[in-house]
């Protein structure tokens, strides 16, 4: 079956917004992620500012970014197996209100003049929110399938990529300038007021009732099947390895800092930032000939071999035009992997257990990125940036090598009930 949408036959490059168009349902939903992405960018840049006015030390900026990660992973699997157990339009409201609530009383916290508290009250509201974080992230994946025709989740894949990438653009930018003019306080109202009003679409979705065939509560047991479901099935276990190899070894961002002091000069860290940033968002744009692709086993393989030989590219690069225009080809290899990988995973696996694997994706893009750092900044520190992000990304092509032969042929008509 060719996979081109009904409203476009023909070729096309650049974007297909054939989902805002034919789909009502996701064109809402679409509407809230854009608002989210922005407003959760709002809230990224106040905690670390809030973090250390109250400190005055970096320690304390590196444990609130580690104080929402049990939380997050810990939600999004019980998440993932609530999304699939329960009304998904509910879930996605409670969620939403949630973290609504949570972002006013950042507000009021940021507010109040500080005290021996402040940063534990700080701390646990950042925990509570990541938490519904994860619980959200679970659904949302889950719910993309059920508002748009199978032929055209390609390009509301995209669209969701877009409107999350961008906001990670716009958002910080916004962000950057409202806190140096107004202070913290208005961040976190606006990302409260953003939330809430994202309830209204929310509420005027289609009816998304719990999927059938999907598991009576969410429990420990419930969350253990999706797990081994997905261990003992070859396509789904690789698509998740490849992003794991892709982000974990791959993923260079914790050496941004030390490249533009040793290379570049400290200025440069800006746009090393944003040339990654930039390189996703043109990848989504120009997503048009996704539709057309069948082989998704050969496209996700390719997507991460990309992005290890760009960021190999990266680590040797002695010029900042050089450095940037790597780290945009990597963007553009990161748009496709992300793409295709959740095309894939959306198709191949039943409605009854998307929520689950949506949880565990939670998980990998959560935890690969903080693994990197980790592993990168060792390595950098003890062999120098160029071994470390280069030897990574020559490390990605050799780990996908090894890891993808039998899945390169596959193509998403298979189901994991007939695995």
């Amino acid at each position: 079956m060719r996979l081109q949408t009904r409203e476009a036959p023909a070729p096309r490059l650049l974007l297909d917004l054939a989902p805002l168009r034919a789909d009502r349902g996701f064109a809402r939903f679409w509407a809230t992620s854009v608002v989210t992405a922005v407003g959760a960018q709002l809230t990224a840049v106040a905690v670390p500012l809030q973090v250390y006015g109250l400190t005055h030390d970096s320690t304390w900026v590196g444990a609130a970014a580690l104080a929402g990660l049990a939380p997050l992973v810990l939600a999004a699997l019980w998440g993932g197996a609530l999304a699939d157990a329960v009304d998904r339009r509910h879930l996605l409201r409670l969620t939403g209100a949630g973290l609504a609530a949570v972002s006013a009383l950042l507000a009021v916290q940021a507010a109040l003049a500080p005290g021996r508290l402040t940063l534990v009250v700080l701390l646990g509201l950042v925990a509570t929110q990541q938490a519904l974080f994860g619980v959200a992230s679970g659904v949302r994946g889950a719910v993309v399938p059920c508002l748009v025709a199978r032929e055209r989740l390609p390009a509301a894949n995209a669209l969701t990529a877009l409107a999350t990438w961008s906001g990670g653009i716009g958002g910080p930018l916004l962000g950057g300038v409202l806190a140096a003019a107004v202070g913290l306080v208005p961040l976190y109202a606006l990302d409260a007021l953003a939330l809430a009003a994202t309830l209204v679409p929310l509420r005027r979705l289609p009816a998304l009732p719990a999927p059938a065939g999907g598991p009576a509560r969410a429990g420990l047991r419930e969350i253990g099947a999706g797990l081994r479901l997905l261990a003992g099935h070859r396509v789904l276990r690789t698509t998740y390895l490849a992003d794991a190899i892709a982000m974990v070894f791959g993923m260079p961002a914790a050496l941004f800092p030390q490249v533009a002091q040793e290379r570049f000069g400290p200025a440069s860290i800006g746009v090393l930032g944003a040339a990654m940033a930039a390189g996703v968002v043109a990848g989504n744009l120009c997503s048009g000939p996704a539709a057309r692709v069948r082989r998704y086993g050969v496209a996700v393989t390719v997507a991460v071999c990309a992005w290890g030989l760009a960021v190999a590219g990266f680590g040797l690069a002695d010029r900042l035009w050089a450095a940037a225009g790597w780290l945009a080809l990597s963007g553009l290899a990161l748009a496709g992997l992300s793409l295709f990988r959740k095309t894939l995973l959306q198709r191949t696996a039943p409605d009854a257990l998307r929520g689950r694997l949506q949880g565990a994706d939670t998980v990998i893009a959560a935890g690969g990125p903080r693994l990197a750092a980790l592993a990168h900044g060792a390595a950098g520190a003890a062999w120098g940036t160029t071994w470390a992000i280069t030897g990574g990304g020559l490390l990605v092509i050799l780990a996908m090598a090894l890891a993808a032969p039998g899945f390169r042929p596959h193509r998403p008509a298979e189901s994991v009930a007939g695995s």
